[in-house]
């Protein structure tokens, strides 16, 4: 009989393409004559991005290009959490930014409970922060992907299929 095929349900980002996006968002700050002298700087750490500027106009500016930039280098703008705007000394304002990565675990039992409506011949398997599908059909997993497609809009984390087997 035939094997099983199986793909993963991942939520990752190319770390260069984040990066690039940040350089290029840092060079159109210098250039643009509404931001050049607000002294606006991003920091990039392994889980976090953080936007340091003089004024909320200018942070909320900055960070428009920013997620403009991300898009433009095909990135989802859902890797990007931004948390609350805080004053820090004297004038100057800080967001920081967590960078989502991996599916949380509610998420993943959600998507399982998904799966199993939709399609009850396939199996969904929770490993560490990915998901593994597997079926003997591949028509059924082929389903389960568009199903996920189609749906994308209600997860918090953008989604991506590897590992196709």
């Amino acid at each position: 009989m035939a094997a099983e095929s199986t793909f993963d349900i991942v939520s990752e980002f190319e770390r260069q393409e984040l990066l690039n996006a940040v350089n290029q968002a840092r060079r159109e700050v210098t250039t643009r004559y509404d931001l050049k002298d607000s002294k606006t700087e991003f920091a990039v750490d392994e889980k976090t991005l953080t936007i340091t500027t003089e004024s909320e106009m200018h942070l909320a500016a900055a960070r428009d290009i920013l997620l403009t930039k991300a898009l433009r280098r095909n990135l989802s703008i859902k890797i990007f959490k931004f948390g609350d705007e805080e004053e820090i000394s004297g004038p100057r304002v800080r967001q920081i930014a967590t960078l989502q990565q991996g599916i949380p675990d509610d998420l993943a039992k959600k998507l399982q409970k998904l799966i199993r409506e939709h399609a009850p011949k396939v199996q969904a398997r929770i490993q560490g922060d990915a998901l593994r599908v597997g079926s003997k059909s591949r028509d059924d997993l082929q389903t389960v992907i568009t199903l996920l497609r189609e749906r994308q809009d209600e997860f918090a984390v953008p989604l991506q299929f590897t590992n196709y087997r």
